[in-house]
């Protein structure tokens, strides 16, 4: 097999010569110019992710997931980076801030891990919403009954729903890996 260049007779330029470049790289061209990818536009953009996710999360449980404890608890951080976000927004300090939202979007993840191992019997969850309700042998019918209505509905150990083979939980991780890199690459790039 041969390779020769190019007949001019049957390859022209491109009609979109004059269209300036990205970067200076003539492989990369955007009509209209350049689009620079700026620390303001990185933090926006975790910042509405985490919005989303928080969107997500009460459509599910508009639509009758009831979340458990975990669930609940995953859900603070994004809080948390979306109050940053807004933060960044007004008082325009990237650096510093977009830190924290890294910071967060990583608790979330870590959160969520967490959910995923419990969810998948890798390690115990909490007591009160991924076991029983104790020694059952040691418990009048009155106790029994107590601690059963005191416990939450839903189980931390149990998949709600799943897509893919990944649960809400996991899912949950793999976005908030996503905004973690965002946010530290917002950090990084600044204003």
């Amino acid at each position: 097999m041969a390779v020769r260049a190019a007949d001019s007779r049957f390859h022209r330029t491109s009609a979109w010569a004059d269209v300036l470049h990205l970067h200076g790289l003539p492989d990369r061209r955007l009509c209209g110019g350049e689009v620079p990818v700026t620390g303001i536009r990185l933090f926006l953009l975790a910042g509405a992710g985490s919005a989303a996710s928080l969107i997500a999360a009460l459509g599910f449980q508009a639509a009758g997931y009831a979340p458990c404890e975990l669930c609940i608890l995953q859900r603070w951080p994004h809080v948390a980076a979306a109050g940053i976000a807004a933060l960044i927004w007004l008082t325009g300090r990237v650096r510093a801030l977009a830190v924290l939202g890294m910071i967060a979007a990583g608790a979330a993840m870590g959160l969520a891990i967490y959910h995923v191992g419990v969810e998948m019997t890798w390690w115990a969850g909490p007591a009160h919403c991924s076991g029983g309700v104790g020694d059952l042998s040691r418990m009048t019918t009155q106790d029994l009954m107590a601690r059963l209505q005191s416990r939450p509905v839903v189980r931390c150990d149990e998949i709600a729903w799943q897509f893919m083979g990944v649960s809400m939980a996991g899912w949950n991780a793999i976005l908030s890996a996503g905004l973690a890199g965002l946010w530290a690459v917002a950090a990084r790039k600044g204003a």
